[in-house]
């Protein structure tokens, strides 16, 4: 008797699968699409508030100084007359 009562498949399945499933994206949403979004935006107001003069660390690693800024690349200084051209994009954070 038991046996067949814990074999038996509950009332209402469908609809307990459905809301599990709506509230498994609600933490996926956020736990992780939220806070990239979030990321990226920060990324992207970065990128364009660069200047001359600033001191940057580009996603290599590389720390230097802007010495010259266009619309899609900036020049950096690594050391005195190294000069060297990076996109936008790979500029990481400001120091």
């Amino acid at each position: 008797m038991l046996l067949t009562l814990l074999l038996q498949a509950p009332a209402g399945g469908g609809m307990t699968q459905f809301l599990l499933l709506g509230a498994m994206f609600v933490v996926l949403y956020f736990f992780m699409i939220r806070p990239q979004q979030k990321r990226a935006k920060e990324a992207k107001v970065l990128r364009d508030s660069l200047t001359k003069g600033a001191n940057v660390v580009t996603i290599g690693g590389l720390h230097g100084k802007i010495v010259d800024v266009a619309e899609n690349s900036v020049v950096i200084e690594v050391d005195k007359g190294t000069r060297l051209t990076f996109d936008r994009t790979a500029i990481a954070r400001q120091i």
